[in-house]
């Protein structure tokens, strides 16, 4: 089968705080812009060219701020919701930023679901691509300027995907639909109807058991028993003590290093709102050698990025003389 139109789409959205979650669903949904979605992992359901999409929306589960406790509450929250199984995960990534915590969220999925769910039903959703010119295309950004983007996008079957746009662009509509084709791509070269696993399958027979219950006791009580979608979502709610091995996945000396962590992001919003004042083919360059001296460190990663910093904008202004 080398074609699919799914007439139901289930899809996980995924991602840090920031990094544009409500406007995903919010654009998947044709919601309203600015649309106030709930911080707590929840499921929005629409109509969406023609077909029923249901997208669970989940928190900032590994984040380094995040307690044990909230993470596995999170989790099962997410992996109740998103019961039997989602057609896709939708990995948003900003643009502007490094991608550590994305790295480690795809760690923990492979340890938690499987590395068949990264390897096929994942797509990474770039966000903030405010940093590309108009006519700059993403694929050429990645290879040139964030390799690391490149890899993380490897690591996920090579499938991504933005639904911001501007002048020239795709509308978001058309946008939308490119994605659901992505999505259907997926599945088909999976070779499943939607992901799943053992642990899924383990959820799902709770929660179809506690929807039998949930209907008994409402016909006992002479209560209306007919909302299928309702005593569905309250089955998925009511599923607690999911058993997570999440050991060696969040080490406590993350508690640790968030102090360094955050130190180092203080650093990166201060750069990044420096080099926004710059032309963006001069910018990205300052800001290319800038990170090299902040990540590598010490007079070593200092001087190695000012040399990288400078020969890349050198690059960069001959490129433009020769647009001109």
């Amino acid at each position: 089968m080398s074609h699919l139109n799914l007439s139901e789409v289930r899809l996980v959205v995924l991602g840090r705080a920031g990094a544009g979650k409500s406007s995903t669903v919010s654009t998947i949904l044709g919601l309203e812009d600015g649309a106030a979605l709930s911080q707590e992992c929840m499921k929005y359901t629409g109509q969406v060219a023609g077909r029923q999409v249901t997208v669970v929306s989940s928190t900032d589960w590994f984040g380094s701020g995040c307690v044990p406790e909230d993470r596995r509450i999170q989790l099962s929250s997410l992996l109740a919701l998103s019961s039997p199984g989602p057609h896709a995960f939708l990995l948003c990534v900003p643009l502007n930023q490094p991608a550590d915590g994305e790295t480690k969220a795809l760690d923990v999925l492979e340890k938690v679901l499987g590395p068949a769910l990264v390897q096929n039903h994942i797509i990474v959703m770039f966000t903030h691509i405010e940093e590309l010119d108009q006519e700059e295309g993403l694929e050429d950004y990645l290879l040139i300027w964030r390799k690391d983007l490149a890899e993380l996008v490897r690591r996920c079957g090579d499938r991504y995907h933005t639904l911001e746009t501007w002048p020239g662009r795709a509308k978001p509509d058309e946008a939308v639909r490119e994605l659901l084709d992505k999505v259907d791509q997926a599945v088909v070269a999976s070779g499943a109807d939607h992901f799943s696993c053992q642990l899924y399958q383990s959820i799902e027979e709770q929660i179809q058991k506690r929807q039998r219950e949930i209907i008994g006791q409402r016909q006992a009580d002479g209560l209306d028993s007919e909302d299928i979608e309702g005593v569905r979502l309250e089955a998925e709610r009511s599923i607690e003590g999911i058993d997570l091995n999440l050991d060696g996945l969040f080490p406590s000396s993350d508690v640790q290093v968030s102090t360094g962590r955050s130190f180092l992001w203080g650093l990166w919003e201060k750069l990044t709102g420096w080099v926004w004042r710059l032309p963006k083919l001069v910018r990205r360059e300052a800001l290319l050698g800038a990170l090299v001296g902040l990540f590598v460190g010490g007079p070593v990663g200092g001087a190695v990025g000012a040399t990288v910093g400078s020969v890349a904008t050198e690059v960069g202004r001959r490129k433009t003389q020769k647009s001109k």
